[in-house]
């Protein structure tokens, strides 16, 4: 907005004229009026010019009326004080480039088939937004993909080669509409400030499912990737794992970075323990569940029927936008999501079996297993629905809790467990028989992999120990609470014993790494100080000097003059912090690091274990939403940059985990808002024009409430049940 100041001749009087005072007059203006050349940026289209009291010159919004100081070279600033804020508009410049890595990162993160760039409604919205764009094609964006994958992959692999950070991985497998097998391997991590981090490092085939296969590919892998410290890892419960655990374990040996002889690094996954538990409870499901769901199925067999049904939902008033929903027999959590949305639909349910005979002809004809019949669909039914909804939503929003990959989990795994035992035990003595009967199977599968103390990582202790809030004496409590007196107290003192020997190990880290430093340093002066005298040589007696002050240390440790109590001694004997819903485990381990250097060390490494395989088994769904059968022709090393480039960028931008419930309740409200908005005011037209009664027009606007749900929500939640499928 240059503000240019030219000369321009200004002629006064009009043309013809022959008064020679005029034409004076004229010359002597000639040389002194001045007047600005026009504005020609378009942001003066929207601003106006203005003088103020003060004799400044502003622009003032032609919209909101707000002033802003402009200048000539620096564009528009906001007024010092003003109640908008900063507010800086400044001139932009169009950049090919940019603009090409945005529709990269756009293609990526949405999951755009890379044919997008190329259809005709894009093009045409881009002619309108920025004419000035060459649209690249698709070949040229998949080269782009490629070209990000590096630049992001050099930047991540620089950080783990320069921190030589200790990481934990889970991993899982999973084969595609192509018949092709797929290994992805997610790193989780905290850093130094205390900030937990997850990125899948590897999204690619592998020749088959055997362990050691399986343990060579994870070795290349985390080689190519600049990791030797690895943890944990966390895996499902198949058996080809077991072999796959022991052989990296070996590999980590050889490279030295095992520590305490792999004895922890094997982690099962909880939620699938939790899933299995389950499913040996639910496999002598009482005849309710099944009648509940052959009712959900016939309904949900025509839209004739889902029509009548909706009618028995508004005649009984029921104030609600959800519909059925049919569960996958095999996934339990799937079962619990129908059960609890049937109950919501109970009154409907009666008004329809007591109009619509087809129903009840239905649940009399079909089978439960052979030569037995389902059977009409009573009221004791829904008690004992509702019973077993409650019972399950205990264990649905446990597996909720434990599946999280951007906050602490293995600090509350152990807690988790022992609450699972304790409700199991008091279902067992419960009179209802379907509860007793199911915590009784569910109690036997839980014996199998958290009955027995040498087949449970002893780290799910030690995370909760270096939780402030808990620590020894919780354990403790559990282990009675699960064992027993006597056996608690054995597995309490063989943790204890664990937990201070894994304190040694980082301990004999910490002082090797200030050994080689020193001696490091010594061996260099020693080089570079010779013949020399003065301060260069005076620098040479500091490891003289703190040899000296070492033994120093030694004989007051001797003579008690000196607290000799190691660092976890005294994490233990301080009190614990209060359990409050704000507390932050990491916030907590941040600020009193100083007092416990190594072992908030290994605090950071214990906390940052993952106690379920989710976060990798969640790429693959995002790995079948990328291969569709319109998009299977995707070639594995592409499938892979997408995958890891999808990732690597959302956990630039997300710092908090993603709610599924909360985003489509969010997305359900905000739908029925914009569509009751839209058609209100036609109904108000409608009213002007036609409507008799005033109650006539208020059922039709309840009726544009009552909609379905748009596409958009339908797509969510198809997304949020591929995500409960992988449980």
């Amino acid at each position: 907005m240059a503000e240019n100041i030219q000369s321009d001749k200004v002629m006064m009087g009009e043309s013809g004229a022959s008064n020679s005072n005029e034409i004076s007059q004229a010359q002597t203006m000639e040389s002194n009026i001045t007047k600005k050349r026009r504005k020609r940026s378009i942001v003066w289209d929207h601003f106006t010019e203005i003088i103020t009291s003060e004799g400044s010159t502003k622009a003032k919004c032609d919209y909101c009326f707000i002033e802003y100081v402009f200048k000539t070279k620096d564009g528009f600033q906001s007024a010092p004080g003003g109640i908008q804020g900063d507010v800086v508009v400044v001139t932009w410049k169009f950049e090919q480039e940019e603009c090409r890595k945005a529709l990269c990162r756009m293609v990526i993160v949405d999951e755009l088939p890379f044919s997008f760039v190329e259809k005709e409604g894009y093009r045409d919205f881009m002619k309108v937004s920025q004419p000035y764009f060459r649209i690249p094609s698709r070949s040229t964006v998949t080269r782009d993909c490629f070209d990000l994958l590096n630049e992001e992959k050099q930047k991540l692999k620089r950080f783990f080669i320069e921190t030589k950070q200790r990481v934990c991985i889970t991993t899982d497998t999973w084969t595609s509409i192509q018949r092709i097998n797929y290994m992805c391997i997610t790193s989780h991590w905290i850093d130094s400030e205390w900030n937990m981090h997850k990125r899948i490092i590897n999204f690619c085939p592998i020749v088959s499912h055997k362990g050691e296969d399986m343990a060579n590919g994870i070795g290349r892998f985390l080689c190519e990737w600049g990791i030797n410290k690895i943890f944990t890892v966390t895996v499902d419960n198949a058996s080809s794992n077991d072999v796959t655990v022991k052989e990296l374990s070996k590999q980590l040996t050889k490279m030295g970075t095992n520590l305490m002889n792999g004895t922890h690094l094997h982690v099962r996954c909880m939620a699938h323990i939790m899933n299995l538990v389950v499913q040996d409870g639910l496999k002598e499901s009482s005849v309710s569940i099944e009648r509940v769901r052959h009712a959900v199925r016939y309904v949900r067999q025509s839209p004739a029927r889902l029509k009548r049904f909706q009618e028995c939902f508004d005649a009984e008033q029921l104030n609600s936008k959800k519909t059925l929903c049919l569960d996958v027999p095999t996934r339990w959590n799937s079962t619990y999501l129908m059960l609890r949305r049937a109950i919501e639909f109970e009154c409907a349910f009666s008004h329809y079996a007591s109009s619509e005979i087809g129903l009840r002809h239905y649940l009399e004809h079909s089978y439960i297993d052979i030569g037995i019949p389902t059977g009409e669909l009573l009221s004791s039914d829904w008690d004992n629905v509702k019973r077993i909804t409650k019972f399950l939503e205990i264990f649905y929003l446990l597996t909720l809790k434990i599946s999280g990959s951007c906050y602490v989990t293995s600090n509350i795994h152990f807690l988790e467990i022992c609450a699972v035992a304790v409700y199991l035990k008091q279902l067992i003595a419960n009179e209802d028989i379907v509860l007793s009967e199911m915590a009784k199977n569910m109690k036997e599968k839980f014996d199998k992999y958290w009955g027995d103390l040498g087949k449970m990582n002893k780290i799910i202790f030690i995370s909760c120990i270096l939780d402030p809030r808990y620590k020894i004496e919780s354990v403790g409590f559990a282990l009675v609470k699960i064992f027993g007196v006597d056996p608690g107290a054995t597995i309490q003192a063989e943790v204890t014993k664990y937990m201070t020997s894994l304190f040694s190990e980082y301990v004999k880290s910490s002082s090797k790494g200030v050994v080689l430093a020193s001696s490091s340093d010594c061996s260099s002066l020693d080089t570079s100080t010779s013949g020399l005298s003065g301060s260069q040589a005076s620098t040479q007696n500091i490891g003289l000097l703190e040899s000296l002050m070492q033994d120093i240390k030694k004989y007051k440790s001797g003579s008690g003059g000196v607290d000799t109590r190691t660092e976890l001694d005294k994490y233990l004997g301080e009190e614990t912090e209060d359990d409050t819903k704000e507390f932050d485990v990491l916030l907590w381990w941040k600020l009193n690091s100083a007092r416990f250097p190594i072992l908030a060390e290994m605090a950071r490494d214990i906390l940052a274990v993952p106690v379920s395989s989710v976060a990798s088994e969640c790429a693959f769904s995002t790995g079948g939403r990328l291969l569709d059968s319109f998009r299977s022709s995707l070639t594995p090393k592409l499938v892979q940059a997408l995958v890891c480039l999808q990732d690597w960028l959302r956990n630039e931008k997300l710092k908090q985990p993603i709610s599924v419930e909360e985003d489509l309740d969010k997305i359900e409200q905000l739908e029925q808002e914009r569509f009751v908005a839209n058609n209100t005011k036609s109904l108000i037209r409608k009213n002007h024009f036609g409507y008799p009664t005033e109650m006539q027009y208020l059922e039709d606007l309840l009726e544009l409430q009552d909609e379905k749900l748009t596409s958009t929500m339908r797509e969510q939640q198809q997304r949020a049940l591929e995500f409960w499928e992988l449980h």
